[in-house]
C-alpha cells in the first residue's frame, strides 16, 4: 500500500479500531485515516500522575483510582447523572451532565477499578468529580498530556489520543507538490511537519501559525485545481457552432423593455458561448429582481433559431407555469413551446414525449421531470437550469453530459454570495454577474417595528389593500418542528382573520404541494389580499401586485435571508415596503444588521456583511445544504489564501499545465470523488 492509499484507507485499518469503534468514528464523519487528521484538538489536558485518595486536593486536577459501586440516573432531565464510587474507604461521586446512561455504564462498569481524571470538588460533605476529562481501565497507559477533542459518546479521550498518536507516528512523508515560491510563503514547512505541529500546538496558536496556513493553502489549491480540470475537460469537447440572428432587439421591442448594461453584457457573452466551438458551462448569477429570466429567454430563442431544442428546468410547478405563460405570450409565434411537470396528465405527457423525440417541440419548460430517463430529445442544444436547489460539483458535471456534445448549459442562481464563497461553490463554471437593477424598479423602503406596534402595521396594511395592493406576512420557523411552525402561522392567521375576513390565505410546511399551489394561484389571481406563510414563498415567482412584506421575529433570520424575502415584493412599478417586526429592543449586532439592510439593496454587499457577522456555513443555510465542504479553510479568515490559490492556478492555466503532477494531491483532497473521471 503506497502513502496515498494508506491515508485514504478505512479508519478500521488503524490498530485498536474494530467495527464498533469504526461506527463511532463515522458519526463524526471520520471514515478514512486522512479524515482523522483534520479533526483538530479543542484544548489540552494536563493529567497529573495517579494520586493517592488520601492526598487529593480540592479545586485541583487530579488523577485517582476508584471503583464504581452504584448508578443514580434521575428521571428528571435537568438533574445530572451520578455514579457513586469508592477509593479505599472514601466515597466519591462522578457527576455527568448531558451524557447518556449507556455511555456512562460503558466507561464506568460497576465493581471494576478505573483510573479517572478531573477537578476535585467537595459538595454536601462528599468528594465529587464533574464531567471527568479522562476515564480508563487501570491497566491502560496514562498519557500525562492529552489533547481534548470533540467526541461522540462511546469514545473516551484517552482512547482517542492513543489512536491519533498512533496515526501521527505512522504519518508518511509525502513528495512536495508546492513550488519554491509558494513554499517560501509558508517558511518552507513540509506537509507532514505541518500536520504534526497543528496536533501539538496550543489551540490558541493554531489559527495564527504558518503550519495551519500551509495546510489551508493545500486544501484551496487542490479545490481550484479540480475546478480548473473540470472546466478544461468541458471546454475540450468540441461542438458544432450555433449560427443564428440575435432575437434580442425584436423581443425587447415587443416587451417595451429596456435592458440594463449588465443584461446586455450577459447576453453578449452567452451568444459568444453559443456560437463558439467549445461547450458553454456558465453560471448566470444575479440579485433578486435583476432580470435574469429575460436574459435566459433570449438565449433560448437564439438557440432555437440555430435549429436546436432548448430545455428550461425550474424547481417548482408554479414557477414552470409562470415561465410557460410568459414564453407563450412574448416569444415568437413560430416557436413551439410545451410544459412538462410531475403533474402533467398521462395522455399529455405521452404526446409531449413523442413530439419531443420527433423534434416537433422547440422549447420544453418544466421541473426535474425534464430529465427523467424516458425523456428523449431530438436535437437538444441548450439546457437552462434555475438552480434554486443548489447542485453540487458532481451533479453539475453529470448535467453537463446530459445533452451530448452539442448541448450548452446555462445555470441561474438568484442567491448573491460573497466572492470567496462563489469561488468555492461555482469554481468549475464560467461566471457572469448581473448586479444592476432595471431602471423602473423602485427601492423597497424598509422599516423596523416592535411587535407591540402591530395595530399601526394593521392600519398601514388596510390602507395598502384599499389601494389594490397585496401583502405577504411571514412568520419564522421557531424550531425544527412542523407542529411548532404550523402553530405559529395558524395562530397569526387566526389573529389577522379578525381584521381581514375571508381575503387571507395560509401556507405552511405541513400542506401538500397541491394545496400550496392552489393558495399561491389564488394569491396570484388576486382572490386573496394577504398571504400568511413561513419562508416557503417561492423564490423567482413574480407577484406583481404584492408591494408589502411583513416579517415577524426578523432577528431570527440572517441578513441575506431577509434580503431574499424582501425581494418577494417590489416586482412591479409601485412603491414597496418591507416591515421587520421584533419582540423586544434590538441587540447591537441586530441593529447593525438592520442598518445594513436599510442602507443597501445590493445583495452582494449584503451577503459580504452577512458572512462577516454570522460566519461561513451559516449564510443562507449553506451549512445545512452541504456546501460548507472545507475541512480547514474559511472564506472570512483565509480570504488572502483563497486569492493566492486562485492566482496560482491561473498561472498554471496560462502556462498550459495539464496538472498531472498534482494528481496525488487531488486524490487526497477530492471530496466529490470525481478526480478519476477527469484525469
Amino acid at each position: 500500500m503506497n502513502d496515498h492509499e494508506y491515508l485514504l484507507s478505512n479508519i478500521q485499518n488503524i490498530k485498536g479500531i474494530g467495527k464498533k469503534t469504526g461506527q463511532l468514528f463515522k458519526r463524526k464523519n471520520i471514515n478514512t485515516i486522512f479524515d482523522l487528521l483534520w479533526h483538530l484538538p479543542t484544548s489540552k489536558i494536563e493529567n497529573s500522575k495517579v494520586t493517592n485518595i488520601g492526598d487529593i486536593q480540592i479545586g485541583k486536577l487530579q488523577t485517582i483510582k476508584l471503583t464504581p459501586l452504584k448508578y443514580n440516573f434521575p428521571r428528571i432531565r435537568r438533574l445530572p447523572n451520578r455514579v457513586v464510587c469508592q477509593s479505599n474507604d472514601i466515597k466519591i461521586d462522578c457527576v455527568f451532565f448531558n451524557s447518556y446512561e449507556g455511555y456512562i455504564k460503558k466507561i464506568l462498569p460497576l465493581n471494576t477499578e478505573i483510573i479517572i481524571s478531573g477537578k476535585i470538588n467537595f459538595f454536601r460533605n462528599k468528594y465529587q468529580i464533574t464531567n471527568p476529562t479522562q476515564v480508563k481501565e487501570s491497566n491502560e497507559n496514562i498519557l500525562e498530556i492529552q489533547n481534548k477533542y470533540s467526541l461522540t459518546d462511546g469514545l473516551t479521550i484517552n482512547k482517542y489520543n492513543i489512536i491519533i498518536n498512533e496515526v501521527l507516528k505512522e504519518l508518511p512523508d509525502l513528495d512536495e507538490w508546492l513550488n519554491d515560491d509558494i513554499k517560501k510563503k509558508f517558511n518552507n514547512i513540509k506537509w507532514k511537519d505541518a500536520i504534526l505541529k497543528i496536533h501539538s500546538l496550543d489551540t490558541k496558536e493554531i489559527l495564527k501559525s504558518k503550519y495551519y496556513k500551509r495546510l489551508v493553502f493545500d486544501e484551496l489549491f487542490a479545490h481550484f485545481l479540480l475546478s480548473s480540470k473540470i472546466r478544461t475537460k468541458i471546454k475540450k469537447i468540441k461542438k458544432s457552432q450555433k449560427i443564428f440572428k440575435d432575437c434580442k432587439e425584436k423581443l425587447i421591442q415587443d416587451l417595451n423593455f429596456k435592458l440594463t448594461n449588465d443584461q446586455e453584457a450577459a447576453i453578449k457573452i452567452i451568444n459568444e458561448d453559443l456560437k463558439s466551438k467549445s461547450r458553454m458551462f456558465r453560471l448566470l448569477q444575479g440579485d433578486v429582481g435583476s432580470g435574469k429570466t429575460i436574459v435566459s429567454m433570449i438565449a433560448a430563442v437564439n438557440c432555437i433559431n440555430a435549429g436546436y431544442q432548448t430545455s428550461y428546468m425550474v424547481p417548482t410547478e408554479i414557477l414552470a407555469k409562470q415561465h410557460f405563460s410568459f414564453a407563450k405570450k412574448y416569444l415568437p409565434k413560430n416557436v413551439k413551446i410545451e410544459m412538462l411537470t410531475g403533474k402533467s396528465k398521462y395522455a399529455d405527457r405521452k404526446k409531449i414525449l413523442e413530439n419531443l423525440k420527433l423534434g416537433k417541440i422547440d422549447f420544453l419548460i418544466g421541473t426535474h421531470a425534464l430529465f427523467q430517463k424516458k425523456v428523449e430529445y431530438n436535437k437538444l442544444g441548450l439546457i437552462i437550469i434555475d438552480e434554486q436547489h443548489k447542485f453540487g460539483v458532481r451533479q453539475r458535471k453529470e448535467l453537463s453530459e446530459k445533452g451530448g456534445n452539442n448541448c450548452d448549459v446555462l445555470v441561474m442562481s438568484a442567491t448573491p454570495i460573497p466572492r470567496t464563497m462563489m469561488m468555492t461553490v461555482y469554481g468549475d463554471m464560467d461566471l457572469t454577474l448581473i448586479k444592476e437593477k432595471p431602471k423602473n424598479r423602485k427601492k423597497i423602503v424598509t422599516y423596523s417595528k416592535l411587535e407591540d406596534k402591530i395595530s399601526e402595521i394593521i392600519r398601514f396594511v388596510k390602507k395598502e389593500i384599499s389601494n389594490k395592493n397585496q401583502i405577504f406576512w411571514v412568520c419564522p420557523l421557531i424550531e425544527e418542528s412542523k407542529k411548532v411552525e404550523q402553530q405559529s402561522v395558524v395562530n397569526k392567521f387566526k389573529y389577522l382573520e379578525k381584521y381581514f375576513k375571508n381575503r387571507i390565505g395560509l401556507i405552511h410546511g405541513s400542506l401538500d404541494k397541491d394545496e400550496r399551489n392552489n393558495i399561491l394561484n389564488n394569491f396570484l389571481d388576486r382572490k386573496l389580499d394577504i398571504l400568511v406563510s413561513t419562508t416557503v414563498i417561492e423564490v423567482g415567482i413574480d407577484f406583481p401586485n404584492a408591494n408589502v412584506i411583513v416579517i415577524e421575529n426578523a432577528d431570527k433570520y440572517g441578513l441575506s435571508q431577509l434580503h431574499q424575502l424582501r425581494g418577494r415584493v417590489g416586482r412591479g412599478s409601485k412603491e414597496s415596503y418591507c416591515i421587520l417586526m421584533f419582540k423586544s429592543s434590538l441587540s447591537e449586532n441586530a441593529k447593525k444588521r438592520i442598518n445594513i439592510l436599510k442602507s443597501s439593496d445590493d445583495g452582494f454587499i449584503i451577503s459580504e456583511e452577512d458572512m462577516k457577522l454570522r460566519g461561513y456555513g451559516d449564510l443562507l443555510g449553506f451549512k445545512q445544504s452541504g456546501i460548507k465542504n472545507f475541512r480547514l479553510a474559511d472564506p472570512i479568515l483565509n480570504e488572502d489564501l483563497f486569492l493566492l490559490a486562485e492566482a496560482e492556478v491561473k498561472k498554471l492555466e496560462m502556462k498550459g499545465d495539464n496538472f498531472s503532477k498534482y494528481n496525488k494531491l487531488l486524490k487526497l483532497y477530492d471530496r466529490a470523488s470525481i478526480i478519476n473521471e477527469i484525469t
